[in-house]
């Protein structure tokens, strides 16, 4: 039985962008190397163009208004997935503390696309099929911006 509609997952992938662009907004203030500070900064304008993106694909399909709760317990597995590991402010920001440099900084943000992955795939088991291929393109821009972060980490 499918639980989520692939609109809550554009709603989730929005959700994530923004955090992300946050979080590589937080990590180019808080670094003094100029480099890393535009590094940083770029990354969170990939972040802006991917929610840009996911809202524009999300125009394209039925909007979800998630009902109060579910009973089922795979869809609470994925709620407290995002809330405790996707969108968990207080673990984010501790990491966000450790970020010294541009591969610590790189680093932080291949964790977050890798952990936004796994999500999406878990997500995409319980969308109506007709809605899979949808997921798979949020999974595609999450796969090309954790490659990016590689390139990014093995440069420097």
């Amino acid at each position: 039985m499918a639980l989520f509609s692939a609109g809550e997952a554009y709603q989730f992938a929005i959700r994530i962008e923004e955090d992300g662009e946050h979080y590589y907004h937080e990590i180019a203030k808080k670094l003094k190397d100029k480099e890393a500070q535009a590094l940083f900064n770029f990354l969170a304008e990939e972040e802006i163009k991917h929610k840009e993106k996911f809202e524009k694909m999300l125009e394209g399909i039925e909007k979800f208004e998630p009902a109060e709760s579910y009973p089922e317990e795979y869809f609470e597995y994925l709620k407290a997935y995002a809330d405790n590991v996707i969108f968990n402010k207080k673990k984010l920001q501790a990491e966000v503390s450790r970020v010294s440099d541009i591969p610590s900084g790189a680093q932080f943000g291949m964790e977050r696309e890798i952990e936004s992955i796994q999500y999406y795939s878990d997500i995409k088991r319980i969308v109506p099929p007709k809605d899979r291929g949808s997921i798979d393109k949020i999974i595609a821009e999450e796969r090309k911006h954790f490659l990016k972060l590689v390139g990014i980490k093995g440069e420097k």
